[in-house]
């Protein structure tokens, strides 16, 4: 977890001071605006612990704090501490009724306990005594879209944003219930309002642009991020947005444009190098792609993507030994990709090594179980090599996975055919046929020969419409 200081030396002083305080058991006086920061720290490291001792000393050395109060109870119902929680924010209450950070307190209190009815309750009554509000909106919004109250939740959301536009929070929350709900499109409306207000608020059309792009209209995506770069030339989130929303157009020659902009903009960084590599991969410029692949690593030793994108490179290009360095250290650094274990997979069985591509295979399958191709792709090397019982436990172990995928039963048709077993390779393609008729074709694909089997004929005939 890194440090919100950044190597600030006073602030990590302070730290150091106060942690030495805990150490010793001695009591050393802190200003309340460096307790405050000391709080901040821990709680943004979700360190509640330290974050409580750090507000209970605070309280000992400024008692009559009720900000620190109101602190000391957010950070119990962060632990959980429910009970104590209230006790202490009704203590507050007490003392400050028209305080709206108590009631901002205990709604929190109540959504984290799941009681959003009480929550809401009480974030409304904060609304009565609160200057600023929108973070009050985008809590309640927050309890509504946990209440699974989605259309309340956007409604509360968009007067956050109303207020706030610059709150990246609400908006990203309330495109995802707008998406929930399948209603971006009626909401468009909402967003242009604010560019057609102050057509030169970059956060406006990078907003209209976020909208678009969850749309699937990356054209208007692409031109609202063009507004709110030209109205602010160092936006680096719009520009890596428009790059990306080039890149699923497929138009890839104006996606390294976009990302070329962001290390302009922004210095030399280890994924917009990744990104220019993997758009010149899409081009089919080997040289320039693994150029940039490695101008990524040159940055980022750890930056798996640009080892993975290096490895594909010379997989296309039939260098499979060199290949499998590439994917090795990808796998290493990040092993939970399935992309990452199939590819070794099949570079491995390209130069003979069959152990290891069954091997990575078996992993591949372990981490994303729902992937026909893996097992297809898995077993047919079992196949290859003549171990029909082992090719068919494989398919047959994918079939209780995913017991709705046609090709898997055509496949285990095929394998049993190969092992003589013609009774259950019948009743395989029967729920094969069942399920996908059309999808046959691919048995004789498989197995040329069979389509001169009268008795598979005649059962394929039988489903036929």
């Amino acid at each position: 977890m890194k440090d919100n200081f950044d190597d600030n030396s006073e602030e990590l002083e302070l730290i150091q001071r106060f942690e030495q305080m805990l150490g010793t058991n001695e009591t050393v006086f802190f200003d309340l605006s460096d307790y405050e920061f000391i709080i901040d720290h821990y709680t943004i490291n979700f360190d509640y612990t330290k974050a409580l001792a750090a507000c209970n000393s605070a309280i000992m050395q400024y008692p009559f704090s009720w900000e620190l109060q109101i602190d000391k109870a957010q950070l119990l119902a962060m632990s959980g501490n429910f009970d104590d929680a209230l006790t202490v924010i009704n203590e507050v209450a007490q003392v400050e009724p028209a305080n709206p950070d108590v009631y901002l307190t205990l709604g929190i209190i109540f959504t984290q306990r799941g009681d959003y009815r009480d929550a809401i309750d009480h974030f409304k009554k904060a609304l009565a005594y609160a200057d600023d509000r929108d973070d009050i909106y985008f809590n309640i919004a927050l309890a509504y879209q946990s209440w699974a109250k989605f259309e309340s939740a956007i409604k509360y959301y968009k007067k956050c944003i109303a207020l706030n536009i610059e709150n990246e929070a609400a908006m990203q929350e309330v495109i995802y219930c707008m998406e929930l709900t399948g209603t971006i499109k009626e909401h468009v409306g909402f967003f242009q309002e604010f560019v057609d207000k102050d057509p030169y608020s970059y956060v406006a059309w990078f907003n209209l642009g976020n909208v678009y792009n969850k749309m699937g209209i990356y054209d208007k995506a692409i031109a609202a991020y063009d507004y709110a770069t030209i109205i602010k030339p160092d936006f680096i989130t719009a520009y890596n947005n428009m790059a990306n929303a080039y890149v699923f157009l497929g138009q890839y020659t104006k996606a390294i444009e976009g990302f070329n902009a962001i290390v302009e903009h922004g210095g030399p960084s280890a994924e917009a190098f990744c990104n220019i590599g993997e758009c010149y991969e899409k081009l089919l410029q080997w040289d320039l792609s693994r150029r940039y692949y490695q101008k990524a690593i040159d940055l980022d030793q750890e930056m798996d993507e640009a080892w993975f994108g290096i490895g594909v490179i010379l997989d296309a290009q039939g260098k499979w030994y060199e290949a499998i360095h590439f994917f090795k250290k990808a796998v290493d650094l990040y092993d939970d990709s399935p992309e990452y274990w199939v590819a070794l997979a099949a570079a491995e069985y390209h130069v003979g090594h069959v152990v290891s591509a069954l091997e990575s295979y078996a992993k591949a399958a372990e981490i994303q179980p729902d992937d026909k191709n893996i097992y297809l792709n898995w077993s047919i090397i079992l196949y290859e090599q003549g171990n029909f019982e082992e090719a068919i436990d494989i398919i047959l172990n994918a079939i209780e996975l995913q017991p709705n995928e046609a090709e898997l039963y055509y496949r285990a048709c095929a394998y049993m055919l190969s092992a003589g077993k013609y009774r259950e390779a019948y009743n395989y393609l029967e729920n094969a046929l069942i399920l996908d008729f059309d999808k046959h074709k691919l048995l004789f694909e498989f197995f040329p020969e069979l389509e001169s089997q009268r008795a598979l004929a005649r059962l394929i005939d039988q489903y036929r419409k």
